[in-house]
């Protein structure tokens, strides 16, 4: 009789030969795979899920650092919402400059008004626009033209 392994010896020999030709082929793994999500997202909130334009758009917005400069063109281009269509209707804004916002009214008339709503102008364009985007208002009247005409110019 010969001594090589027959039936169930020589599969057993046969597992155990591939098993450490295979151990000395591979690496040891250093970290598990990350699984691939395929198909339906479950009911929870996944961030596979489709997702709202506008909150697409604020965390660009955030990402970039575009807060400040989309507060100040939200003051500028929605006057009327921010401040209202009464105010907005007798003056505009001009400049923003360090947190000072200048502020031209129709007439002297609305100017005073202006001064004297100052406080809840302030506190309008905070609630809209976020806080210490304006600090300080700067209000005037309209400009007048310089009168070049009259017998009663004084000449340089």
């Amino acid at each position: 009789m010969s001594d090589e392994p027959k039936g169930p010896e020589l599969a057993r020999a046969a597992l155990e030969a591939a098993l450490r030709n295979r151990a000395s082929r591979v690496k040891p793994k250093e970290a598990a795979p990350v699984k691939k999500r395929r198909g339906y997202s479950g009911a929870g909130p996944d961030p596979r899920d489709p997702a709202k334009f506008s909150d697409v758009l604020a965390n660009l917005v955030k990402a970039r650092g575009w807060e400040r400069p989309a507060a100040e063109a939200t003051l500028f281009g929605a006057w009327e919402t921010v401040v209202g269509p009464d105010i907005a209707g007798h003056s505009r804004p001009m400049t923003l400059s360090d947190g000072e916002l200048t502020i031209e009214a129709e007439s002297t008339a609305w100017a005073t008004q202006l001064r004297l709503l100052n406080k809840s102008i302030l506190t309008r364009i905070a609630s809209v626009v976020g806080h210490n985007v304006v600090t300080k208002l700067r209000i005037h009247g309209p400009a007048a033209p310089a009168r070049q005409k009259g017998q009663w110019r004084v000449r340089k």
